[in-house]
């Protein structure tokens, strides 16, 4: 019998070889004497305590030690191995330097521990985690040029906290420590632990700079441990004022007088135009609510800083106003650096002066962009903005945002005749760091919230089919409870589309021509009709992606409404034929909500995994029986299913393939659903990998005879579209370069049973690859 080895055995044999070679090869590169560490492990040896504390601890003492191994992948060390064949660089650049001593390790040697070290380590760690009676030994296993250090630690029982005294006295801060010691985080029976002793102090010192005592620092604090007035390995902690405590420390300070520099210049500074702290008293000012402005050009109205600034004359000091003013000065968006001091005035009765020393960003600045694309629809083309920006337009710190742009799309190829978009639009944006309104709107937050107002214009020109004006003006207010969460409401936002001309090619295949047997298709007149979208919309923003954590989220809703009121008042109904215009446009009427959600997880600081997930529905009543086309659903592309060409995808398992056009038009939906994954992983530092899987559709509110299997039903799991790709990422920081390399799995127009094509992917055939290989090129991360 003959046996035949596949290619895929082969595989696994050579990469067996390979994984053997280089493990064992390592150690052939050491000198005499010299042992490979291989790392440490700790041995806990204590039946007081329970396996999870044991293992919890046990994992704590390995990470206090030093130094790490070399980095292992599959039980494997390539970088250590990279920096053993790598030849000594006679440069500090090239292949080799970088093979050798970017990606390469040198060498961790048992010569480079230091176990007495390590030990003392141990017993510290321990001790401060309760264990006061600690001991450790450590053992050395070596075999074959490689080394285990083994750490044995017998921690003893550990201590648990029997008394907390908050040690009194006539001082007024003593006082205001006394009024803090309910919410102590050293609790009775708890265990003596050291972080959280220094996390207690850092607490106090939180607190007291909420009471005024601005010269406090935590170290003025101490906590005596006492384990000698107990048994049965109990610890009283005492909480007091070191004896050496500053008198300054103890003071309790209010504001004097709050002077702002809004034209700070620390080159002014320098070259002696005026000294810093300044006696406000002795120049030129005026004041608004006992706040000195400095401002002889009268280049900023001082209600901005009455807006912004949180001390006034009087004032007790605390920290979070301190804070928050600083935090809103920044984000009023005309200054560039916002410098804060504090000045003792009045040494007596304890009072200091409060000074904002404010650099302005450039007030006026003229920026000119250009953007090249390309994209999965076979489009490649080019865009150009020119955007002027003023930050003081009225003098309020207001923003005045406007930009003329061009872009042209041109398409590349494809089985479809060439259908070249253009567009040429302007607008224009208002954004008023307070909210203009007939209602008062109070903001304790850092961020200043803000009144936008828009105003805009896009021709647009897709050659051969039609030309059409967008013009959309809003109004609204956008604001921010804290780092987290954030809300956009625009009151009013309204659309309207015009269409200036409409080919007969076009026409042809809105009515249909039986000659050419191309069917009616009523969804294009939609692209062309005219529109009137006018309503609210609101959206809130929730991530805490901001912090450095493991795993992060990020979450926006979105509500459109459109027409409610009006439809409402006027009693339309387009079902009953009772359609109701304005201006001789009949108005949209619907309810639109989106829902987009993303999760990552951080595994290390080279690898992460993000996801997301989109579900949106759209639905359309009253005045309207269909949805808007510019306001539904579209899918695939380069940061949607990437396996699918952009707007190629759905409704449903309608199938694109069939239409009989000359030209692509645009796929869209009701509803929709999205679920995108990919891991992410850094090889060099500009230079990212990642791993991807795609999936979703969209689908129709009602039945569509010109698009069948479109509509929303009990089965929509089943069309569902897949795909999967790798991708490379050029972070460049200012600019992310992505390319993506997707392939489909799942395809919902297939037949049910076939929509699998898992089986049919055959890399090696150049036909397969062309229609199969989507590339997408983009900027940014997809999500």
């Amino acid at each position: 019998m003959k046996i035949r080895i596949n290619n895929h055995f082969q595989i696994i044999i050579a990469i067996s070889t390979v994984a053997i070679v280089s493990s064992c090869s390592n150690v052939k590169f050491l000198k005499e004497g010299q042992m490979l560490y291989t790392g440490a492990e700790v041995k806990i040896e204590n039946d007081s305590i329970s396996k999870k504390e044991k293992k919890a601890l046990k994992a704590e003492l390995e990470e206090n030690l030093t130094p790490k191994p070399n980095s292992t992948f599959l039980g494997l060390r390539p970088k250590l191995y990279a920096y053993n064949i790598a030849k000594e660089p006679k440069k500090d650049k090239g292949f080799n330097y970088w093979l050798k001593y970017k990606f390469g390790e040198k060498p961790v040697l048992l010569g480079d521990v230091d176990r007495e070290f390590n030990k003392d380590i141990l017993i510290n760690y321990s001790e401060n985690q309760g264990y006061f009676n600690a001991q450790a030994t450590y053992d050395t296993i070596s075999k074959n040029k490689k080394a285990q250090v083994i750490y044995t630690v017998k921690p003893g029982n550990q201590y648990l906290i029997s008394q907390v005294k908050f040690q009194e006295d006539s001082t007024l801060v003593n006082k205001e420590i006394q009024n803090l010691k309910d919410k102590s985080l050293l609790k009775v029976g708890n265990p003596f632990n050291l972080d959280v002793i220094k996390a207690e102090r850092e607490r106090i010192d939180n607190g007291l700079k909420e009471k005024g005592f601005y010269y406090f620092h935590q170290d003025n604090i101490i906590v005596q441990a006492d384990s000698t007035v107990s048994k049965n390995h109990k610890v009283e902690l005492n909480v007091k004022l070191k004896d050496e405590t500053p008198d300054l420390a103890t003071q309790q300070f209010s504001i004097d007088k709050v002077v702002v520099f809004p034209n700070y210049n620390i080159r002014d500074v320098k070259q002696g135009k005026y000294s810093v702290p300044m006696n406000a008293d002795s120049l030129a000012k005026y004041t608004h609510d006992d706040i000195y402005v400095i401002d002889p050009d009268h280049k900023f109205k001082p209600k901005i800083f009455d807006r912004a600034l949180y001390f006034k004359k009087g004032d007790l000091y605390n920290r979070a106003d301190h804070n928050l003013t600083l935090s809103r000065l920044i984000s009023l968006g005309v200054f560039k650096f916002v410098k804060n001091e504090f000045v003792v005035s009045d040494s007596l009765n304890h009072k200091f002066d409060a000074y904002y020393l404010l650099t302005p960003r450039q007030i006026q600045s003229l920026r000119l962009e250009t953007l090249a694309r390309t994209n999965s629809a076979n489009y490649g083309g080019g865009e150009v903005n020119l955007n002027w920006t003023h930050r003081n337009i009225f003098r309020g710190a207001e923003q005045l945002k406007a930009s003329i742009y061009g872009a042209f799309d041109v398409q590349m190829g494809g089985a479809k005749d060439a259908n070249n978009i253009i567009r040429v639009g302007a607008n224009t944006q208002l954004s008023i760091p307070r909210i203009v309104a007939p209602f008062r709107f109070n903001s304790s937050s850092e961020y200043v919230p803000r009144t936008n107002i828009s105003l805009g214009y896009e021709y647009q020109s897709r050659t051969q089919l039609y030309t059409l004006h967008n013009f959309n003006a809003s109004f609204g207010y956008a604001w921010k409870e804290n780092i987290r969460k954030e809300h956009d409401l625009k009151v009013i936002d309204i659309t309207m589309v015009s269409p200036q001309t409409v080919t007969a090619k076009y026409k042809e295949q809105i009515d249909g021509n039986i000659e050419k047997g191309i069917p009616p298709n009523p969804t294009l007149g939609r692209v062309v009709a005219k529109q009137l979208i006018f309503g609210p919309t609101y959206s809130y923003t929730y991530t805490n992606t901001t912090s450095p954590k493991t795993n992060t989220i990020y979450y926006k809703g979105m509500l459109d409404l459109a027409g409610n009121i009006t439809g409402l008042v006027t009693g339309a109904n387009a079902k009953n034929g009772k359609e109701k215009e304005i201006f001789n446009v009949p108005f949209s009427q619907y309810v639109k909500m989106e829902n987009d959600f993303r999760f990552y997880h951080k595994f290390s600081e080279k690898t992460n995994f993000a996801s997301r997930i989109i579900a949106g529905v759209a639905y359309p009543y009253g005045n309207s029986q269909l949805m808007p086309y510019s306001k539904q659903f579209f899918v695939g592309g380069s940061n949607s299913i990437r396996a699918f060409r952009a707007r190629t995808l759905g409704p449903g398992s309608y199938d694109p393939r069939t239409q009989n056009a000359s030209f692509y038009f645009d796929q869209s939906g009701d509803i929709k659903l999205e679920m995108n994954a990919e891991y992410r992983a850094n090889i060099y530092k500009f230079l990212n990998v990642a791993a991807f899987v795609d999936a979703g559709n969209i689908w129709l509110m009602n039945e569509d005879s010109t698009r069948p299997g479109g509509k929303f039903s009990k089965d929509f799991l089943n069309e569902l579209a897949v795909g999967a790709g790798i991708g490379m990422r050029l972070d460049f920081s200012i600019l992310i370069l992505r390319l993506d390399l997707a392939m489909p799995l799942r395809v919902p127009y297939y037949e049910k049973g076939d929509r699998w094509v898992l089986d049919r992917i055959k890399f090696g055939d150049s036909s397969w690859r062309k229609d199969n290989l989507i590339l997408n090129i983009a900027i940014g991360y997809p999500f």
